[in-house]
């Protein structure tokens, strides 16, 4: 090892030496909920615990928010609408890149936070916080382009469009890298004019009471976002529900979305879904094997599996599957699973004691259906004792099979051989969702016609799943409603209006003469 290289163990201490305070300080003060500007506690004065899944200890009392907490903050986000509405373009930008700049400040206080809230490796924790302030910064950059629209001229008329914000909008987001997703959504909102009301997910609120604070030091309006923390069942319907909230974006599984889609339909609420995937990664036997087998274990077992965008479902196909199979579990085998702020670590523990449940459940299931568990298939005595689990790899499978079909989202990998393209794209399709899909193959035809069949909102050829912000984001089927990125989000958070321009020179009819 280089000289100048720190030592894991180290930069273990460092990481460690570098949470301790902020825990301290979380653990005494509590998180309250941040509305008009102004850290509350709930009107009802209930709280809620906050465990780290690392060792079950309590990181935190939180407010915990029902409908009177929500109105409160729904009716801040509604007086400052106009005000944050009608503020120029160029202030709004300067003010987002603020909260960019705010976040790159506290990145690495980001980074251990969010380990020690969700588990999640801190390998991939440093990168995403670094995310979430390129989200802020590209839509800021866009602000002064969000109502841009088309001039299209008729013989009679000049017909151009514009957009403006729809209003007030509640944000509900996931405890699966909840900081980066946050701002994936609160930030092209803010762009656009909205002002927001947000409810994280209750099992992952430290991060999001950060993303508050920064945003009001960076500058913020009172008002403008607002933030609710409490359970989905009362906070969060009681959002759907509000009716000064025009629009929800929703990160979640795909049985909430039909919850917040009935919940909202009174009010006849806009909804933008990004929900549940069981995707397929497909490797032909042409495909460059050692780069597909790396994408292969990167895409299922990084963020601990813990990703609508994981390729949960391996089809591969059988002239090459043995040998394959071979590699790749001896991959799975030397898999690295232990405390999420230790650099060497690959898979932390899982988020919750009931998700921790929830996955080992299918171990069961796919002995269940048949199935073989090749590797893993039970819990993980980790460091501190927390909700761990092994990295699971299952083979003997077949498309008919629980664990080919439902979404574990965990470190948990179905092997399911295929003969040719069309029985790979049958097998691919043959499930209620359609996010994402991944084909490996040296045929470049090939893969434009798998391409185009896959009913998936996105795919990725010869390649993991690598996000450029301007492209649409979303899925098919249970996977979701619209798509985020880049112009789309202004179509979700805007309307499009119309103005047609008279010449003067048309004919109008006459009636009544």
């Amino acid at each position: 090892m280089d000289k100048a290289t720190p030592k894991t163990s180290d930069v273990f201490a460092a990481n460690r030496d570098r949470v301790a305070p902020l825990l301290a300080k979380l653990k005494q003060e509590g998180i309250g909920h941040l509305i008009d500007g102004k850290v509350v506690p709930s009107i009802s004065g209930q709280t809620f615990e906050t465990k780290s899944p690392v060792d079950g200890a309590v990181l935190a009392q939180v407010a915990r928010g029902g409908p009177e907490d929500i109105d409160r903050a729904a009716t801040a986000a509604a007086l400052a609408f106009k005000s944050w509405r009608n503020m120029p373009a160029a202030m709004r930008k300067k003010l987002l890149h603020r909260v960019a700049d705010a976040i790159e400040d506290r990145a690495d206080d980001i980074a251990v936070l969010e380990c020690i809230d969700t588990g999640q490796a801190h390998r991939f924790m440093a990168k995403a916080a670094i995310r979430a302030a390129e989200n802020f910064r590209f839509f800021a950059d866009r602000c002064t382009e969000a109502r841009d629209g088309f001039n299209t001229p008729s013989d009679e008329h000049w017909n151009v469009s514009t957009r403006v914000p729809i209003g007030p909008v509640g944000v509900i987001t996931p405890w699966n890298t909840p900081f980066m997703l946050s701002t994936w959504k609160i930030a092209p909102a803010l762009a656009a004019g909205c002002t927001v009301v947000h409810k994280p997910a209750e099992w992952s609120p430290v991060t999001a009471d950060l993303l508050a604070k920064l945003a009001k030091q960076a500058g913020v309006p009172d008002g403008v976002l607002n933030t609710v923390h409490g359970i989905g069942e009362e906070a969060g319907k009681a959002l759907t529900e509000h009716p000064a909230i025009k629009a929800i974006g929703f990160v979640g599984e795909s049985s909430t979305g039909s919850a917040i889609m009935a919940q909202g339909a009174p009010t006849l609420k806009r909804v933008h879904f990004e929900l549940g995937g069981k995707n397929p990664v497909i490797v032909f036997d042409d495909a460059d094997l050692d780069r597909a087998l790396d994408a292969v274990v990167f895409m299922i077992y990084s963020l601990n599996g813990e990703r609508c965008t994981s390729s949960s479902r391996l089809l591969i196909q059988q002239g090459i599957a043995d040998k394959f199979v071979e590699k790749l579990t001896a991959r799975v085998k030397a898999l690295k699973v232990g405390h999420p702020l230790d650099p060497a670590t690959e898979i932390g523990p899982l988020i919750h004691e009931r998700h921790l449940a929830k996955v080992c459940s299918y171990f069961d299931i796919a002995r269940q259906d048949g199935a073989v568990i090749a590797v893993g298939g039970a819990p993980h005595d980790g460091p501190g004792g927390g909700h761990y689990i092994q990295p699971t790899l299952v083979t003997g499978a077949n498309a008919r099979m629980r664990v080919a079909q439902e979404e574990v989202f965990g470190p948990f990998l179905t092997v399911i051989p295929f003969r040719d393209e069309n029985d790979a794209i049958e097998i691919a399709n043959g499930v209620d969702y359609g996010l994402t899909g991944y084909v490996w193959t040296g045929d470049m035809g090939r893969a434009l016609r798998v391409a185009d069949a896959l009913e998936a909102g996105m795919i990725w050829l010869n390649s993991e799943n690598v996000r450029h912000l301007p492209t649409p984001f979303g899925g098919m089927k249970s996977s979701g409603i619209g798509r985020d990125g880049g112009d789309y989000s202004f179509d979700f958070y805007m309307e499009t209006k119309h103005v047609s321009l008279a010449r003067g020179t048309h004919k109008i009819q006459k009636l009544g003469i």
